[in-house]
């Protein structure tokens, strides 16, 4: 195998985080998703948990190809998975970080298709494509929730109020990788904290909250 740049390891290494959360959230769609609110929702989450698994496969992939490696047959996540993704375990919670978790990734992916290595660029752009269903069904699905009546919104909000920041603090250490820029795998056109900050504001402010 051909010696490795340091930008070069980080972005494998970034890659494979993205494969661990897609991999994780394929796995809680169908686990969770299976006992959803209503049949419409259910059947929704179980097509997503197939796209997210096709992800995370795809991922895994390029990143052997990367490191000049045999491809493999991932049976489980590498351990880089978001916790909070991981921990999901009823529909709130679901949302929460399906929500947080592809907006902070879809960010990423966007960086990475404005790459200066055409191959690099090109190979993200489908899974940009096939991402933009999830985020507009979780982003959805959160206003319904931040909406609903009881005792669900405050459970929601301390949902988000986990996932959120823990997808904040991961691309923080993103752009801390300063070589994956300077090696040009991902562009840095604008910050992917702040970018993500502005796409949270405009689900939780109460202004734009309501789905009317």
């Amino acid at each position: 195998m051909a010696e490795q740049t340091a930008g070069l390891t980080s972005f494998i290494h970034l890659v494979e985080t993205i494969a661990d959360n897609k991999y994780v959230l394929g796995d809680r769609l169908v686990e969770v998703g299976v006992s959803g609110p209503n049949l419409e929702a259910t059947l929704a989450a179980i097509a997503m948990a197939q796209g997210e698994l096709g992800h995370a496969r795809l991922l895994y992939n390029w990143s052997a190809d990367l490191k000049g490696v045999k491809k493999a047959d991932v049976k489980d996540q590498s351990g880089k998975a978001l916790p909070n993704a991981v921990k999901v375990n009823n529909w709130i919670t679901l949302i929460a970080s399906l929500y947080a978790t592809n907006a902070a990734i879809d960010l990423v992916l966007k960086a990475v298709s404005e790459s200066e290595h055409a191959k690099v660029a090109s190979r993200v752009q489908k899974l940009i494509n096939e991402q933009k269903e999830h985020i507009i069904y979780a982003r959805g699905w959160a206003k319904q929730l931040l909406n609903d009546k009881g005792a669900v919104p405050a459970k929601f909000k301390e949902a988000l109020n986990e996932a959120i920041p823990e997808a904040g603090e991961w691309l923080k250490s993103v752009e801390a990788q300063t070589e994956i820029v300077e090696e040009g795998y991902m562009s840095k056109t604008v910050s992917l904290y702040e970018a993500f900050k502005a796409e949270v504001e405009q689900l939780t402010t109460p202004a734009l909250v309501s789905t009317n």
